[in-house]
C-alpha cells in the first residue's frame, strides 16, 4: 500500500478535467473534535478509567503507525486546475464546520472532567485529550487566518479564542511569516535547542511580538494600543467570557482543567513550530534585509494520513512561499527538505531531545550540505556542533 501511495498522481489530459482524488478524505479532519469525547464515551461504556487514555494512545502510537502504513503522496494539482479548486466551496465548508465542532468537543471534555470524580491520572488524560483538540483549533485558526474574506478571518478569531491564543492571528501572519527561519524569530527553532527550551522562548515571544505589531499598526493610525480596534482584544474577550463563565459555574475543577488543556494546546503549536523550521536559516543580504523565504526554509512531509488530519499543514514549504494558498492546493516541492515521517511521528520524537538531535541533526546537515553558514544554531552550542559534525563555514 505504501508503494502505491508514494506514486505520483497521473496528470489529466488536456481534454480531461482534474479530479482531486483526496477530495473526500479531507472529511477525516472533521473527526478531530471527537478526541476530547472519545475517552469519556469509552469510560461510560466500560466503566474503566484506563479508557480515558484512548485519545493519547491514538495520537502518539496508533496515528504514527497508520501514517507510516498509509504512506506518502507527492502529487500536485496542475496549476490550470488551482483557480477552480480554490473556488470550490466544498473545501471551505469543511473549515467552517470545524469551528463549532471543535468548540463543542473541547467544551464537552472540559465539562465532563470537571464534573466527574476521577483520579488524578484520569484528569491528566482529560487535559491532554482536550489539549489535542485545542491544538487542532489553533491549526484551523492558522488556515482561516491567512484567507482574505471577512468571514474566514472572523472565524479564525473565534476558533483561536478556544485556547486563549487570539494573538496568534496577529503574530503569525505579520510576525512569523516576516521573520521565519531567522535568528530574530521566536517561532523558528535552532539546531541544538530542545523543544522544552524552545517553548520557553516561543510562547512569551509570540505574545510580545503580537503586542508590538499591534502597537506599531495602531500608532500609524494615530490610536492607542488599548483602542478597541486592537485585533488581540476581541478573541481575548471571548475567551474570558466563556472560561470565566465556566469557572463561575463549575468552580476550581473547571479552572484547573482549562489551564491544563490550554497549556497542552500551546505545546501542540510549539511542537509544530519546532519541527517546521528546525535549524534552517535565511541569509541576510548586504542591504540588511533577509533573502526571500523559499521552499528550502521549511521542513515538509507528504504523509497522507497526517496531512488529511491537519489540512495539509505539513506541506509547509509551499505555505510559507505562498501563504494565501488554500490547503487543498498546497504543493510538494522537490527542493523542500522532508521530515523523516509525518507530524504525529516527529512530534513524539521531539519530546525526547537526545533522539531528536540524533535523527534531525543529520537530516539538517545533509540538507545544507555541511555548510554551517546555512544553519540557525542555538548560540550556546554553535561551536560544539560545528566541531562535532566537522562543518564548514561558507
Amino acid at each position: 500500500m505504501q508503494l502505491a501511495a508514494n506514486q505520483s498522481q497521473p496528470q489529466p489530459q488536456p481534454d480531461q478535467p482534474y479530479v482531486d482524488r483526496k477530495r473526500y478524505f479531507w472529511l477525516l479532519s472533521l473527526t478531530n473534535p471527537s478526541l476530547a469525547a472519545s475517552g469519556p464515551f469509552l469510560y461510560l461504556l466500560t466503566d474503566k478509567v484506563i479508557s480515558l487514555w484512548w485519545p493519547v494512545l491514538l495520537m502518539y502510537l496508533l496515528f504514527p503507525l497508520f501514517d507510516f502504513i498509509v504512506g506518502a503522496d507527492r502529487s500536485n494539482p496542475p496549476e490550470s486546475a488551482v483557480p477552480a479548486l480554490e473556488a470550490d466551496l466544498y473545501y471551505r465548508w469543511i473549515t467552517y464546520l470545524l469551528v463549532p465542532l471543535l468548540w463543542a468537543g473541547y467544551l464537552y471534555g472540559i465539562i465532563f472532567f470537571a464534573t466527574h470524580d476521577l483520579p488524578w491520572h484520569a484528569k491528566l488524560a482529560g487535559m491532554l485529550a482536550c489539549g489535542l483538540v485545542g491544538g487542532n483549533a489553533i491549526n484551523l485558526g492558522h488556515e482561516l487566518g491567512h484567507k482574505k474574506t471577512k468571514l474566514e478571518r472572523w472565524l479564525a478569531r473565534i476558533i483561536l479564542a478556544l485556547t486563549c491564543y487570539g494573538h496568534f492571528y496577529v503574530e503569525h501572519n505579520r510576525g512569523h511569516h516576516r521573520d521565519v527561519a531567522t535568528f530574530d524569530d521566536p517561532a523558528s527553532s535552532r539546531m541544538g535547542e530542545s523543544i522544552y527550551r524552545f517553548m520557553l522562548r516561543e510562547v512569551p515571544g509570540a505574545f510580545v511580538r503580537a503586542w508590538q505589531l499591534e502597537r506599531e499598526r495602531l500608532a500609524r493610525e494615530g490610536r492607542s494600543v488599548f483602542s478597541w480596534r486592537n485585533e488581540i482584544f476581541a478573541p481575548m474577550l471571548l475567551s474570558l467570557l466563556v472560561y470565566g463563565g465556566l469557572t463561575l459555574w463549575l468552580g476550581w475543577p473547571a479552572f484547573i482543567m482549562i489551564c491544563g488543556a490550554t497549556f497542552f494546546s500551546y505545546f501542540q503549536l510549539t511542537a509544530a513550530n519546532y519541527v517546521e523550521h528546525y535549524g534552517l536559516l535565511r541569509q541576510k543580504l548586504p542591504n540588511g534585509r533577509y533573502e526571500v523565504c523559499t521552499p528550502q526554509h521549511s521542513w515538509s512531509s507528504n504523509q497522507l494520513l497526517s496531512n488529511w488530519a491537519v489540512l495539509h499543514l505539513q506541506r509547509h514549504a509551499d505555505h510559507h512561499a505562498y501563504p494565501a494558498r488554500r490547503f487543498q492546493s498546497l504543493r510538494h516541492f522537490d527542493e523542500a527538505p522532508l521530515l523523516p515521517t509525518g507530524y504525529f511521528g516527529v512530534f513524539t520524537l521531539s519530546y525526547f531531545p537526545p533522539l531528536w538531535f540524533w535523527v534531525m541533526d543529520r537530516y539538517l546537515i545533509k540538507v545544507v550540505e555541511g555548510d554551517a553558514s546555512l544553519i540557525n544554531f542555538d548560540p550556546r552550542k554553535r561551536e560544539k556542533l560545528i566541531a562535532k559534525y566537522q562543518l564548514k563555514n561558507g
